[in-house]
């Protein structure tokens, strides 16, 4: 009898391995061992149909004359059979990719062989003796290279491994059934697990190597410890992590590494283990986890080696600029030396640093006269010489920066760039530098896990919009694109704010996209064909759709020209990191948030960040939305942004922009529901002498502008007129504290309306004037007739810029009363006077100026004393008209 044996505790590529063993040795018994990992068994569970094995139990050792080992060597891992395995009249056939031990058994045939996954090697056999697998069992057999090579990543990776995987595809296997199995969510037991030793494991560091070590004790055996270690290692990204969890009366311990000097299987060898350099357990019987990790640490301080520093790596000497240097001097120098960036160094103090991306963006808008200062990025990250190479990685990669000044003893002695680290990593093998500004690859990852936002899409939209993008999840998959929600509405969904303007980003014909969306909505398609965009209205609901497209600016403050482009190049065109978020619709990937330049700890900070040192060259306004959103949302300019505005605004960049777009901002900002601290931020900028003329901001202003939503809704309480939009109100404050001269210039030079034009005019020419007289008014309590002379036109805009900041009770009173002014009309018509006989011409105006006064004065209250009016006045202009005429 022949039987195929894989270890304990079978995982994919074991199981794998047996079942490719059984088309090698088509009369050979599949073993099933005692235990299995838990995605082995919901697999089992699912196609044992399809898998012929009988239980350990089934087998009588005494009738066995051949063990076909696969995935191990050790009878110690063997169960049941261990003492078979030593028989002399047991023919041993092994198949095996682990590192031989001390306690392995040797067989009649030996396959063992340094590639990623022992299912590679039997593919290869498969190959040479020409035995085809079905698309089943080739989907079995990816899945047990994929899970033990790490979808093809760990380092024990080899080319055949890579090399199987392709011929097992061209047999038909199908890869989303392995992404499902290689995928599995952990169970509860697992979470809670992970839950103990993300809170208790340690960190150390040992001579630049970073070690993680956790230890943990459950009551119950917790099936797939390797694979709560290998999330643990995603969280916390270790060059070594070694875990021991003690489960009833054993100690389960399972190491893992990144560096070629630590193998873990050889460090687990005399607690009974195997495995891998890379990935290895061991299971102990009695002992303390404590201990037991105490011990391991203990080896690792004798063997890890000194990593790599900055020292080793850095260039030295370091070439300079000073903050005066020009930017065509400074691009000469990089041209010259063939750098990238260039510290900026004011005496022994470094101020600075300026990269080729930035001087490229000064060049391109006319500014090589400028100097170097008004373009740097001051906020610069420093290293040691001691600082190691993993510590300079995980700075560059998090914090997105080209180059590290080295310092020592408050000198800059070096520098280290990116093209250091890819030269030490990659030796001569190094990629060439290619110029961009953040790392390509989404990092749509949150401690080590892809930030899932569906259940967040689900929790916070409305069920209708939820809807709307599991249909354009759909469409996606159906047009061959791939389509992404941005903007605005991705940061207030992380916010916890309602925004419902929807705008979508297609990776593909987005124009195409639009129409199909339309077509499936019964919507409103409007095309923009020049920018690549559409714009769909679907009953009240609008949807701007765009091909991923970037950006470039032909001149400072220029409208932006257009051309396509990916996903990275579309967000990274926008104006901060908050807005450069994305959530993904496509099929495969729903909810999944795309977050290239740290926007979401921008938003967890409450930092507004350019994406770029030109960002404000390039646009303007760009200072203006930064203004707004920092005080809509309570959060700070960071410095070095902030930096970058007054430099564009001390170059004069903000004049270059047309009225029209100047306008729409400051509107923009008046649209706030409290605008008062963006204004003061205004001011702090010195903006308002770009944006209206002869201008003072005062704190009477101020408290104006704070007064007046809650003077809005007490009108609205009391059933008096409110203005359907704040901001003309809010400009109209401001007017107060223009000149006459500089509200001519204003009314000339924006778009406004005629009635806003005007109202600008009076509040501006005569402000305290009609202020002064209002009080009056207030005060003898006049009638009607007196408010409509003093205020003669003016709109309830006006006049409510002109009482904002006033005592609220009298502000009541005049706005009731001048509602009632505006209401009041003569009860006669023209109509009515012209049955009276009454010629049409100047004299109906007189009569009903007369009429007016009266009614407002309280005077006549009927018809009857209208008439009586017009007869008055009739007279007084010497018009004989008969007495019965008047009967009417």
């Amino acid at each position: 009898m022949e039987i195929i044996l894989t270890h304990n505790n079978m995982d994919f590529d074991g199981l794998a391995a047996v079942c490719a063993a059984r088309k090698l040795y088509p009369r050979a018994v599949a073993v099933l061992p005692g235990h299995l990992h838990r995605n082995v068994q919901e697999f089992m569970a699912l196609h044992k149909d399809s898998l012929d094995f009988k239980p350990a139990g089934n087998i009588p050792p005494d009738q066995v004359t051949r063990v076909i080992m696969v995935d191990f060597k050790s009878p110690v891992r063997a169960g049941l059979f261990g003492g078979l395995l030593r028989r002399p009249d047991v023919d041993v056939h092994i198949y095996d990719h682990h590192p031989d031990g001390a306690d392995d058994i040797l067989g009649s045939v030996m396959f063992r062989e340094d590639v990623g996954a022992v299912t590679t090697l039997m593919v290869e056999l498969l190959q040479q003796r020409e035995v085809k697998p079905t698309p089943f069992e080739a989907t079995l057999f990816a899945l047990g290279i994929y899970e033990d090579t790490g979808c093809l990543t760990y380092a024990s990776t080899t080319a055949r491994d890579a090399a199987a995987v392709a011929y097992l595809l061209s047999c038909g296997a199908n890869l989303a059934l392995v992404a499902d199995f290689i995928g599995r969510p952990l169970s509860a037991e697992q979470k809670m697990l992970l839950e103990i030793l993300l809170r208790d494991a340690q960190v150390h560091l040992i001579r630049g190597v970073k070690v993680v070590a956790a230890v943990a004790a459950v009551g119950e055996y917790i099936n797939g410890l390797s694979a709560v270690v290998h999330m643990l290692a995603e969280v916390e990204s270790p060059d070594v992590c070694f875990v021991a969890v003690k489960m009833a009366n054993r100690v389960h311990v399972v190491g893992r590494s990144r560096l070629g000097d630590v193998q873990v299987n050889e460090l687990l060898q005399p607690l009974g283990g195997g495995g891998h350099g890379a990935a290895a357990a061991a299971t102990v019987k009695g002992g303390e986890p404590d201990e037991i990790l105490q011990d391991l640490l203990q080896v690792l301080h004798q063997i890890v080696r000194p990593q790599v520093t900055a020292r080793e790596i850095m260039s030295s000497p370091v070439k300079t600029l000073t903050p005066e240097t020009t930017v065509a001097e400074a691009g000469r120098v990089m041209l010259r030396y063939g750098h990238t960036g260039l510290p900026v160094v004011a005496g022994d103090e470094m101020v600075g640093i300026i990269s080729r991306r930035d001087l490229d963006k000064a060049y391109l808008h006319g500014l090589g006269h400028a100097p170097v200062k008004g373009f740097m990025s001051t906020r610069v990250t420093a290293i040691s010489p001691e600082t190691s190479l993993r510590e300079i990685q995980h700075l560059m990669i998090t914090r997105d920066i080209g180059r590290l000044p080295v310092i020592a003893t408050g000198r800059l002695v070096g520098i280290v760039s990116r093209t250091d680290v890819l030269r030490t990593i990659h030796g001569e093998n190094a990629p060439a530098p290619y110029w961009t500004n953040y790392p390509h690859g989404p990092a749509a990852v949150t401690n080590g896990h892809v930030r899932q936002m569906g259940s967040l899409l689900q929790e916070r939209l409305p069920v209708e919009i939820g809807r709307l993008f599991k249909a354009v999840s759909r469409l996606a998959a159906a047009n061959g694109v791939k389509v992404y929600v941005v903007g605005g509405f991705v940061r207030d969904l992380l916010l916890g704010v309602q925004n419902l303007d929807i705008d979508l980003v297609v990776e593909g014909d987005g124009i195409r996209f639009a129409t199909a969306l339309a077509r499936f909505l019964a919507g409103h398609l409007t095309v923009h064909g020049k920018f690549g965009t559409a714009v769909i209205l679907w009953g009240k609901q609008r949807i701007d759709v765009a091909t991923a497209r970037q950006e470039f600016y032909q001149y400072p403050a220029a409208l932006p020209q257009v051309e396509a482009a990916s996903l990275h190049q579309d967000l990274y065109r926008r104006d901060f990191t908050i807005n450069a978020l994305a959530i993904e619709l496509t099929p495969g990937h729903f909810g999944e948030l795309v977050d290239f330049f740290n926007g979401c700890r921008d938003l967890e900070q409450g930092l507004i960040r350019v994406l770029y040192n030109l960002s404000f060259v390039e646009d303007p306004t760009r200072i203006f939305r930064a203004i707004r959103f920092e005080q809509r949302y309570g959060f700070k300019i960071e410095p070095e942004t902030l930096r970058f505005a007054r430099e564009s605004i001390r170059q004069g960049l903000i004049r270059r922009l047309s009225p029209e777009r100047l306008f729409a901002e400051l509107m923009l900002i008046l649209s706030e529901e409290q605008p008062v601290a963006a204004l003061r931020r205004l001011t702090e900028l010195e903006l308002w002498a770009d944006l209206l003329p002869e201008f003072r901001w005062t704190e009477e202003l101020a408290g104006a502008v704070t007064s007046l939503p809650a003077l809005l809704r007490d009108l609205a309480t009391a059933g008096l007129e409110v203005p359907e939009r704040r901001w003309p109100v809010y400009l109209l404050i401001l007017a107060r504290g223009i000149s006459p001269a500089g509200a001519a210039v204003v009314a000339e030079r924006y778009p406004l309306k005629g009635w806003l034009r005007e109202a600008v005019r009076q509040l501006a020419g005569s402000a305290a004037e009609t202020a002064a007289a209002l009080n009056c008014w207030l005060k003898q309590a006049a009638d009607l007739s007196v408010l409509e002379k003093i205020l003669r036109n003016w709109p309830v805009e006006a006049l409510l810029a002109l009482r904002a900041g006033e005592p609220v009770r009298q502000t009541m009173l005049v706005m009731q009363a001048w509602q009632q002014v505006r209401q009041t009309k003569p009860l006669l018509t023209g109509g009515d006077l012209k049955k009276a006989g009454i010629p049409p011409g100047p004299l109906y105006a007189a009569i009903f100026q007369r009429l007016r006064r009266e009614c407002l004065a309280g005077k006549v209250t009927d018809r009857r004393g209208e008439w009586r009016l017009v007869r008055e006045v009739l007279t007084e202009k010497g018009y004989d008209h008969p007495e019965e005429a008047f009967d009417v």
